[in-house]
């Protein structure tokens, strides 16, 4: 039997937690809802709530240690999904980018790069609100992100 996909959502001001949940259902695939505070999680069995102590990095660090080639995380975080992809594992940011071996050295170029300039003093604007366009292409990334990995033989539920 082949390994069943799970999904870890790095929760912290994840803004397609709902979204994920949908497509989980719909297709049988656990999800690890992973944060450093309690939040609140449908009453589905399959959707498994994980509170972390406080600290930086500490629930980017109970995923990066626990997920598998065949798994998906939804994350913001760049350094995390390095670390994931690093894995074998396929990462999703809200909007529906993905992050992958050939794209993830060039974005963690990019947030340092922008972390530099704010620590120099130089103003740079955040990230533009979050969009329903975004919230859309992130439910296309995430159901092209199951079929990939059931073609690769991995198994939903």
């Amino acid at each position: 039997m082949s390994k069943p996909i799970q999904i870890y959502i790095d929760a912290d001001a994840c803004p397609v937690k709902d979204e994920t949940y949908r497509v989980a259902a719909r297709h049988g695939i656990k999800v690890f809802l992973v944060a450093n505070s309690w939040i609140a999680v449908p009453r589905d069995v399959e959707v498994e709530r994980v509170v972390v102590a406080a600290g930086p990095d500490v629930a980017d660090d109970w995923i990066a240690e626990r997920v598998e080639e065949g798994d998906l995380v939804i994350t913001a975080d760049v350094p995390l999904a390095a670390r994931v992809v690093a894995k074998g594992s396929e990462a999703i940011g809200p909007t529906g980018k993905p992050f992958t071996a050939a794209s993830i050295g060039m974005q963690l170029a990019t947030r340092n790069l922008m972390a530099d300039l704010r620590e120099s003093g130089e103003i740079t604007r955040g990230p533009r609100p979050f969009s329903p366009r975004d919230r859309s292409e992130f439910l296309q990334a995430l159901e092209r992100a199951v079929q990939r990995l059931k073609r690769k033989g991995f198994v939903a539920g």
